[in-house]
């Protein structure tokens, strides 16, 4: 974050809170009621409001131009869940490589001006003054999951010293980051579940805007549930890690998210902003990959995802990323394919899924593949996360799991130029003799099916293992810089930090591994998953 985030973002309170920005934080009570401290402290109304920005946030709620470049164009597009029809800068844009300053920084500016800042907040209130350690520990839960996939976009990240008074904010290694963030989860769910343990009546109630509605033990298993994400990252990285704190959550007293009820949904108010983005603005479709593979295996999920297209009536039409789409004279340069398939009526709905159980047991499957101790088979494992993402959505169908269907090949209608034979050639159907690099890619891809519409996640997924395989674009405008066949791997720094922490962007570089560019793989991609 900038200098001026930093200083002042820690003491003015996001745009979505209720109270006004003081020098002083003890006074942060002079809001335009003649609120005092101590009245605004009833009811803990003086942490909901932080706790709101940081629920806020993690995904961008409202505008929905704010939400499209935090996340819709860039890991929902390199995720391979959605297309856009619009050639952005003359199809000079992240779609074909050609990383946009102006658009990636801003998932880095949300995460420090209002999850950090807003944390930090929440740490005054309660940690430092010796209060409210369930909120404080709801907060830290909070935190972890903005800021690793934060740490998934781009890298080093200003983590362990944020806080910090030095003028020049140090960045972490991911390996570090990581390492803070597994201390970090063991600290919250050691409160919340000695807390529940003790029959205490929850005070986060008020604080928690997800509708876990202050329930400690979801809360508890939801941040299991998120060490074993961030565990399964460091499968190949770092195995012993990541295989002692993958069992550490399935062995946890309260455990991991085993029900649609465990799920992790945030009741945002807001029409979720993929469904805005592609309905509303018309900027982003259904992609060609999502084509081949639901058309491909004929799944139930197909209809409650997309919408079929207007162009084409009763068919699922997907965009092909990264193909040069028309710049047309008269303005309109979405009209060729705007009517392709849009983002369905499941995701018309006033909140957005953080983590959910049919992730949880796509984890566990592959754990269980790599030998942990997951609590099952992978078979089963593999088999409860599809039947875990039909409840969710309310899907069904008594074949799919035996289905020996394979993804279609991708047929643009527009221009045949496009076509391409499928490449992800898996079936859904488990094959106990099959080798473990084919049951890996069945898992994946079935967790990429059932984490829509969250692209961040997918897309990380998709670079630590390489699945789903997705169509290469055809148009790289990269000048060389980001490969055609392993694609955009991270993001940039950001302008933001360069003009205002250069030294910390120095730190980040530092530890980055490579180049400050789309192609330095991660700490975690190794490029290998065995």
């Amino acid at each position: 974050m900038t200098r001026k985030y930093i200083q002042k973002s820690i003491l003015c309170l996001g745009l979505l809170a209720a109270f006004s920005c003081t020098d002083n934080f003890e006074e942060i009570n002079s809001d335009p009621q003649g609120s005092t401290a101590e009245q605004l402290a009833q009811d803990f109304n003086n942490i909901t409001g932080y706790s709101q920005v940081m629920f806020n946030y993690i995904f961008e709620q409202d505008p929905l131009w704010g939400y499209q470049i935090q996340q819709n164009l860039q890991g929902d597009i390199w995720s391979g869940y959605m297309a856009t029809p619009n050639p952005f800068n003359t199809n000079n844009n992240n779609m074909t490589y050609n990383l946009v300053n102006g658009w990636n920084g801003r998932a880095w500016d949300d995460a420090y001006t209002f999850v950090m800042a807003n944390a930090l907040k929440i740490e005054h209130e309660t940690k430092t003054k010796g209060l409210y350690p369930e909120i404080y520990a709801m907060s830290q839960i909070l935190k972890v999951e903005a800021m690793h996939r934060i740490t998934d976009i781009y890298g080093p990240i200003v983590y362990s010293k944020y806080s910090s008074e030095s003028s020049v904010k140090e960045y972490d290694s991911q390996e570090e980051v990581y390492k803070q963030m597994f201390a970090d989860l063991d600290e919250a769910i050691t409160v919340l579940s000695n807390s529940k343990d003790a029959g205490k009546t929850s005070i986060i109630v008020k604080a928690d805007f997800s509708k876990y509605k202050g329930d400690y033990a979801k809360w508890v298993k939801f941040g299991n549930s998120l060490r074993l994400r961030l565990a399964m990252r460091l499968a190949v990285k770092s195995p012993a890690v990541a295989k002692e704190q993958a069992e550490k959550s399935i062995a946890q007293k309260y455990g991991v998210m085993t029900t649609k009820e465990d799920t992790f949904i945030f009741a945002s108010g807001f029409v979720n902003p993929v469904y805005g983005n592609s309905n509303s603005y018309e900027d982003i479709n259904m992609s060609a990959d999502m084509e081949s593979i639901l058309v491909g295996y004929d799944d139930p999920r197909l209809g409650k995802y997309f919408s079929t297209s207007v162009n084409y009536p009763g068919e699922y039409k997907g965009i092909r990323t990264g193909i040069v789409l028309p710049v047309a004279p008269d303005g309109d340069t979405k009209a060729k394919r705007k009517g392709f398939s849009k983002v369905g009526e499941a995701i018309n709905l006033k909140e957005t899924v953080f983590l959910s159980t049919a992730e949880v047991f796509l984890l566990r499957a592959e754990g269980a593949l790599r030998g942990w101790n997951m609590g099952g088979d992978v078979q089963s494992l593999y088999e409860s996360g599809i039947t875990a993402s039909f409840e969710q959505f309310g899907a069904s169908s008594p074949t799919y799991k035996t289905s020996t269907a394979l993804p279609k090949d991708y047929v643009d209608p527009v221009d045949a130029t496009n076509n391409t034979a499928a490449v992800n050639n898996v079936t859904v159907a488990w094959e106990a003799g099959a080798s473990n690099e084919v049951k890996l890619q069945k898992i994946i891809t079935q967790k990429w099916i059932a984490g829509f519409p969250d692209g961040q996640e997918a897309w990380t997924e998709w670079r630590r293992t390489g699945y789903p395989k997705l169509f290469p674009i055809k148009n790289n405008t990269s000048n060389g810089v980001i490969s055609t066949q392993l694609g955009v791997r991270r993001v940039n720094f950001v302008d933001s930090e360069k003009e205002g922490n250069k030294g910390g962007v120095d730190t980040g570089v530092a530890k980055l591994g490579g180049p400050d560019n789309g192609a330095t793989r991660l700490w975690w991609d190794t490029g290998v998953n065995f």
